[in-house]
């Protein structure tokens, strides 16, 4: 298990300071995500949070790192991602460079010299590990959901021990553990062995009041006029069997196209020109315009 790190336990004391610490970077967190952040920061132990796209998993990282200070790492996963791209390359034209440099000066320049600490390229698991802090870095693996099976397998020591194993230097093991948070959109089912090293948090799409409150957070200037409607229009479309349903981030981006077109009262109108924002599928986007606009914005029931 991860060492505790005094420096997080000063600035995460508690529950409560933490939710008001997520609060002041306009994250809101519902008690249940935030005590899943508190027992990450202190037991310490890596968080698996899951739910669907736009949720606000990733910014939940972002938050937290702004809490403590710390550089926020962020490895996006896909299909094919491997150990290397993940931990670290050597500088081939660097290590050629020595050679040619070597030769010459005439210098011995045995084989072991080219695979040391000056020719290593760290990627975002090895500099997470090897960040000196004092302030842990948070390591954000985002969409592991993306990556297959070898990879899951290689995430195993690093989650369990803050450490890895790299063939030509042994075992390097971080001095200040990173706070490490994974995501998931849980469009696969993720192996007993990961989730078994880390905390898990479901996180929800917000209900109505909640996304007018997140919205407004983060759209400073939107109105309750404009943001109460759109919200319930976010909630209306994700009842609807659409390929892509919006989560926080379009209704975000909702809410800035409308401000930026000078929009204080959703109307059918500003919907259609913006709806861009919301949907990105053209099918979804169809079935909308034959449920009808008004409907969408709430002129109309049905």
């Amino acid at each position: 298990m991860n060492e505790p790190n005094d420096l997080v336990a000063a600035r995460v004391p508690d529950l409560e300071t933490l939710r008001a610490a997520l609060d002041a970077t306009g994250y809101l967190a519902d008690p249940g995500l935030a005590g899943a952040l508190f027992l990450a920061l202190r037991l310490p132990r890596p968080l698996l949070l899951e739910g669907e796209a736009g949720v606000g998993k990733t910014e939940a990282a972002k938050a937290v790192a702004q809490i403590l200070g710390s550089p926020l790492i962020r490895l996006q996963c896909y299909d094919g991602l491997d150990a290397a791209e993940a931990l670290y390359e050597w500088n081939y034209p660097r290590q050629l460079l020595s050679i040619r440099l070597a030769e010459a000066r005439d210098e011995a320049l045995s084989e072991a010299d080219l695979f040391t600490e000056p020719f290593l390229l760290r990627r975002p698991v090895l500099a997470a590990l090897t960040h000196p802090g004092p302030a842990p870095a948070v390591l954000l693996i985002d969409e592991i959901d993306r990556a297959d099976d070898d990879f899951e397998a290689f995430l195993l020591e690093v989650l369990a021990e803050a450490s890895v194993t790299i063939p030509e230097l042994g075992t390097v093991r971080a001095t200040v553990p990173p706070v490490v948070l994974l995501t998931s959109n849980r469009t696969r089912d993720l192996h007993d062995a990961l989730k078994r090293r880390c905390l898990y948090h479901w996180i929800d799409h917000p209900g109505t009041d909640r996304l007018i409150e997140i919205v407004r957070r983060r759209v400073p200037g939107t109105s309750a006029e404009l943001a109460a409607p759109v919200a319930a229009a976010v909630r209306r479309l994700r009842t609807l069997d659409i390929q892509k349903a919006p989560g926080i981030a379009e209704s975000i981006d909702w809410v800035c196209a409308l401000s930026l077109l000078g929009v204080r009262r959703l109307d059918a109108e500003a919907a259609d020109t913006t709806l861009g924002t919301l949907l990105k599928y053209r099918e979804d986007q169809d079935l909308v315009r034959e449920r009808g606009l008004d409907w969408l914005v709430g002129v109309r029931d049905a």
